[in-house]
């Protein structure tokens, strides 16, 4: 069964190191090869974290990836041929003056680049709901180029965040002023579920992403505890019947590879594995197709 991984992160970081080995893997382009050819992934979308952009125009820069090897911010992309990357956006930086020489920081990948496959708005670690104007020249960019919008939902992974910008509800609001704008809900709003799917269900520009749901290595004790949990997501997509809406994510290197893949394929109904393991993934995120080719 081919997959398509569309929310994991590829940075060189320590913390992530150390995230890597509580669920038994390397943060490293080797280790994630590695995890590709054991488990058929084969493509994956990197949310961008890395400060390595250079600033060309004025605006703020986005955020990229480098597990692979160094910033190609000034080099033609050198990151493996199988890894996409989503441009991050520091949003509390972008201000109505350099809103739109922000948006020619992003175009210079997005123009260059057939591996920058999307753009990630991290709401919740910052300060600024999704729907606020000075995301309105990234919006249009996404439009453009035929990128879709990834929105961070739910739980943060510090105590610093502020949940209400991270509430899946604040995505109908730019989904429907956006109607020709592809929007990902990340992490399935976890934990307004009933709400996250409920948006997808109502706009027909919202996709979700099943990322981040666990993190380490699954025990069998904690699969037990989590078998609820499992259910109670099922109920809500079995009701909506949101099998072309949702894509799978891992949100690597927090989790298990082998141990996500099983327990999301309790999620969803095996008739819906390839939608949900590949072919959604290839539509929301369109520049795969030519990608995996």
């Amino acid at each position: 069964m081919k997959i398509i991984d569309a929310h994991m992160h590829y940075f060189n970081i320590e913390g992530f190191d150390e995230l890597a080995k509580l669920a038994d893997h390397e943060n490293s382009r080797k280790g994630w090869q590695d995890i590709c050819e054991a488990n058929e992934i084969v493509f994956s979308v990197a949310m961008g974290n890395s400060d390595d952009a250079l600033c060309r125009f004025g605006g703020v820069v986005p955020r990229l990836i480098n597990l692979g090897g160094e910033p190609f911010c000034e080099t033609p992309y050198n990151q493996p041929d199988n890894v996409g990357y989503c441009l991050g956006v520091d949003s509390e930086a972008i201000t109505p003056e350099n809103a739109e020489k922000t948006a020619q920081e992003f175009e210079y990948y997005l123009q260059r680049d057939p591996h920058c496959v999307g753009i990630k708005f991290y709401m919740g670690y910052q300060n600024v709901y999704l729907y606020d104007a000075r995301h309105e020249p990234l919006f249009e960019l996404a439009k453009a180029y035929d990128v879709p919008v990834a929105m961070h939902s739910g739980e943060t992974a510090n105590h610093h965040g502020r949940l209400r910008y991270a509430h899946p509800l604040t995505v109908d609001e730019a989904a429907s002023e956006h109607p020709d704008v592809r929007f990902v809900i990340c992490h399935v709003g976890n934990p307004w579920i009933p709400d996250a799917i409920e948006v997808a269900s109502k706009n027909e520009n919202v996709f979700i992403d099943f990322s981040g749901l666990w993190e380490h290595r699954l025990t069998p004790k904690r699969e037990r505890e989590i078998a609820a949990f499992r259910q109670y997501v099922r109920m809500w997509l079995e009701y909506h019947e949101l099998w072309d809406k949702i894509m799978y994510g891992s949100d690597w290197p927090l989790v298990n590879i082998p141990d996500n893949i099983r327990n999301l394929g309790k999620i969803v109904p095996e008739e819906h594995w390839n939608e949900f393991y590949y072919e959604n993934a290839l539509r929301v995120y369109s520049r795969i197709q030519k990608l995996v080719q």
